[in-house]
């Protein structure tokens, strides 16, 4: 396992800057960050409730006092801390490791997600490392799953993460995500919103709905009233008459 702890109390007493951005591009295409910030979104609105985040594109430092020991995963998901965002994430003050990382990998990117990266989230003890091409440009299957077995990636093959509990699929430009318990597919950013805007409609049809109801019921009810009103003044009018209205037959 990689070092968490500082090496000497000169380091730990030392003010260390530990930088939240290199200037460097957030992804090296549009499709590759389009693809970044669904799963962070998707992710997000699954976990809700839950003790755990996921960040995007971060430092995420793993050697205290070494600022430089540091790597950026495209998405990571952290089980056991806090809800919310990061400017960074220090592995020694959050006293996490990420459960999952997804890389959105392409040729330029290759060899550092294959290998560098790879190997260094096994030592930190990352249970599952996912990469995705989402241009499709290298990678075959373009999404491919690993799962820390010991010290080493074993290849996933039935596409499932066991910390998310979550079935994941290539579909095109994005990961698909679905639900272990009923196979549910989880909503991306735009199909949430209309599903959204398509509940409140019918919530709204559903209220007009029960508000006509109830002037039916409200109206039924006053020309009951009526009805039962002019009978009683008819059996008074007879009575007055000397008829009982009981003797009267109907045939």
């Amino acid at each position: 396992m990689v070092s968490t702890v500082p090496t000497s109390q000169t380091e730990a007493q030392t003010t260390i800057v530990y930088p939240s951005s290199d200037g460097e591009p957030v992804a090296e295409t549009f499709v590759h960050l389009y693809a970044m910030l669904v799963t962070i979104e998707v992710l997000t609105q699954y976990l809700q409730g839950q003790r755990a985040t996921v960040l995007g594109n971060q430092f995420m430092y793993y050697n205290q006092g070494f600022p430089r020991m540091r790597v950026a995963p495209d998405v990571m998901v952290i089980f056991g801390v806090e809800p919310g965002g990061r400017d960074n994430y220090k592995i020694w003050e959050e006293g996490e490791v990420p459960s999952v990382v997804f890389e959105m990998t392409s040729q330029g990117t290759r060899s550092k997600d294959e290998v560098f990266k790879k190997t260094l989230y096994a030592q930190l003890g990352v249970k599952e490392y996912w990469l995705f091409d989402p241009k499709n440009e290298w990678l075959e299957p373009a999404l491919q799953g690993y799962r820390l077995r010991g010290e080493d990636y074993e290849p996933i093959k039935d596409g499932i993460s066991e910390p998310l509990k979550l079935r994941l699929v290539h579909e095109e430009q994005l990961i698909g995500f679905y639900r272990q318990d009923n196979d549910e597919r989880l909503l991306i950013p735009s199909e949430l919103a209309v599903a959204l805007k398509q509940e409140a409609i019918a919530r709204q049809q559903a209220e007009r709905r029960a508000d006509e109801e109830r002037q039916r019921a409200e109206a039924a009810e006053q020309a009951q009233a009526k009805t039962q009103q002019k009978l009683e003044q008819l059996q008074a009018k007879l009575q007055e008459l000397g008829i009982n209205p009981e003797n009267i037959d109907g045939d």
